[in-house]
């Protein structure tokens, strides 16, 4: 059970409803990142329960209509799996909710947007969420768009206004949501259409002690709700330009704003000017802050390659998401791109660094048909955890390939 500040049910609460934008707007920040977030990342179900039984008076407190009774009365209904049975040609759309964040978009939504395809074959699904989600999917032809950015460094009344917007979207006749535990229903919380036609699926007490990855535990939800045997993670990326000839490696150095999740200078340099050294060419993701853009120019300067070996990469993430799928292997630290390999059966190697208990790791851990490992840099020397690394990639990597294997003398 994960430890709450002891002012999260007042003082910072208080703090977050404050009239004062200069208040509000850390105080959220902070509720978010020491509180509601630990509670999700635990995987733990006492830890589920609390955050419900803190979170639902605020919702209460903030819009008359609700009431903290009903709200907690009802999310134990809906968290009870429960199976479509109606008639699939009587469904003209499905509301297929993002997760927000782009990796669980992958490893969780795709899931779900791709059982929605199979079994509502003629039904319109849709996407709800922001627009650099949607983009990895937007070659679909099945798979349309309901523009609703999510505010993740707003106050918390704008993070709850946009929950209640979202009622006005996707509560339609003939219509069913299909909520993979969605921040932009503040985890299931928020009532956003008639309870007979929502679906939800609480990822955070799915798989109870057990090891699985949340992409085969969402597929074994869908199972149940929807009938579909085996859904499976995807993309389809806009198709964009995207560097040529594709590099033998992808490569994502980002950590999400979570330095704890990457290893201190000088690993990464060491890290990747060895690969060059085994003659590998190298496309490395820029990022979307200037922190990691700064922090990757910094690693190619000092890489040592020859001209046109390492290159980087900047733009939408589904334009990285696409150099990722037609690249030979793919290396970074927990982050979106190793969903996308796994997704494309790119064989891959993924650094775990920073992470709160085991249970995240086995959640987020990458899966797919490809070859996956990962390595748990915790509490490990960093030398140890390049030897790892070069060891792993040696072992995935094809062994057709003409030239040295990378990790290998």
């Amino acid at each position: 059970m994960l430890a709450v500040p002891d002012e999260a049910p007042d003082k910072l609460l208080e703090a977050c409803l404050s009239p004062d934008a200069g208040v509000a707007l850390p105080a959220s920040r902070r509720l978010f990142r020491e509180v509601i977030e630990p509670l999700a990342d635990s995987f733990d179900a006492s830890d589920c329960d609390r955050y419900t039984a803190l979170f639902a008076p605020v919702l209460a407190r903030l819009d008359p209509e609700l009431s903290a009774a009903e709200l907690l009365a009802r999310y134990q209904r809906i968290r009870t799996v429960r199976s479509f049975r109606g008639d699939p040609a009587g469904v003209r759309t499905v509301f297929v909710l993002s997760r927000v964040t782009l990796g669980a978009d992958v490893a969780v939504t795709s899931v779900v947007l791709d059982a929605a395809r199979q079994r509502f074959p003629s039904a319109a699904v849709c996407l709800v969420g922001p627009r650099k989600n949607y983009e990895l999917f937007a070659a679909d032809p099945r798979v349309q768009h309901v523009d609703l950015p999510y505010p993740r460094s707003a106050t918390l009344l704008d993070r709850v206004r946009l929950s209640l917007r979202l009622r006005r979207l996707v509560d339609q006749p003939d219509a069913i949501v299909l909520d993979p535990d969605s921040r932009l229903t503040q985890l299931g919380l928020v009532p956003v259409c008639r309870e007979e036609n929502y679906y939800f699926f609480e990822s955070r007490t799915a798989g109870g002690d057990g090891p699985e990855p949340l992409a085969v535990l969402t597929a074994r939800w869908l199972q149940t709700a929807l009938g579909v045997e085996q859904p499976r993670a995807f993309i389809a990326p806009a198709q964009d330009p995207v560097p040529d000839p594709p590099a033998e490696i992808a490569v994502s150095l980002g950590v999400g704003e979570n330095p704890a999740k990457g290893l201190p200078d000088p690993w990464e340099a060491a890290l990747i000017a060895m690969l060059v050294r085994q003659g590998c060419s190298l496309l490395i993701d820029m990022g979307a802050g200037a922190e990691e853009a700064e922090r990757v120019g910094s690693v190619v300067a000092r890489s040592g390659g020859r001209p046109g070996q390492v290159r980087t990469i900047l733009g939408s993430f589904a334009r990285f998401a696409a150099a990722v799928s037609s690249s030979r292997f793919y290396l970074g630290y927990d982050s979106s791109g190793q969903h996308v390999a796994a997704a494309c059966g790119v064989p891959l190697v993924t650094i775990f660094a920073g992470f709160p208990c085991r249970r995240f790791l086995d959640r987020w851990s990458p899966y797919g048909p490809g070859p996956r490992s990962v390595v748990v840099a915790e509490g490990r020397p960093a030398q140890e955890v390049l030897e790892e690394v070069l060891a792993r990639i040696g072992e995935h990597w094809d062994k057709q390939r003409e030239g040295p294997v990378p990790g290998r003398s």
